[in-house]
């Protein structure tokens, strides 16, 4: 399984030739669209920065996109996908609304991608439902989602064996985040920036060792 980041909460997996994406963003965000060829895609909220489905290109030009757009039980090519629905904010979705959080089992590995995650404080149904991810995708730069003191709560609760950081401040993007260096700190880590991230399960670290990684984005 590779791992590619384009910034705020997009991500493309991929392994052998099924490729999945998740919250594709627009322009408006300040950055240059992802473009890229895919079987399937997960969109956490409406928002311009999390649902420009246009800007992907079916793989399979006669079945089209998967599209996956909120909460509920999906399987596409032995992939399940649950998504389960979280707020955007900590007044119970009031000032941002909604948010879906997506689990991914693929290659028997557990993924977690928690989109535009804003609940300062972990629900126990949440809690129960995420497991022990192999894999977290967390969103870090606080103003639109939880920040680094939440987050580094977040993976002390959640326990995950990896954890990559997204949703931060860098070069081109509008938004007003904390940039990946508060979270590092707050977590005590230092981490070198990779281009792209390959794993898999037998090569997950143990459950009592965690592992940030960094992904530049292209």
């Amino acid at each position: 399984m590779v791992i590619t980041y384009y910034g705020l909460s997009c991500f493309k997996i991929q392994s052998g030739e099924t490729v999945l994406a998740i919250d594709p963003f627009s322009k408006e965000s300040g950055l240059t669209p992802p473009r890229f060829g895919a079987d399937a895609v997960l969109v956490s909220h409406e928002h311009e920065n999390h649902n420009n489905v246009g800007a992907l290109t079916a793989k399979d030009g006669e079945s089209g996109l998967f599209k996956i757009t909120g909460p509920g039980e999906y399987e596409f090519k032995g992939i399940i996908v649950r998504g389960i629905e979280s707020f955007h904010d900590s007044k119970s979705g009031k000032q941002k609304g909604k948010n879906t959080i997506y689990i991914v089992e693929w290659e028997g590995m557990r993924l977690v991608h928690l989109g535009d995650y804003g609940e300062e404080a972990l629900r126990s149904e949440i809690q129960e439902a995420l497991g022990t991810p192999d894999i977290l995708f967390l969103p870090v730069g606080g103003e639109e989602t939880i920040d680094s003191e939440a987050a580094a709560k977040f993976v002390n609760e959640i326990e995950p064996r990896i954890i990559i950081p997204m949703h931060y401040k860098i070069s081109g993007l509008k938004a007003k985040l904390d940039g990946v260096e508060v979270f590092m700190k707050e977590m005590g880590e230092r981490a070198e920036a990779e281009e792209k991230f390959t794993i898999k399960k037998s090569g997950l670290p143990s459950a009592e060792e965690s592992k940030i990684v960094i992904l530049k984005t292209p």
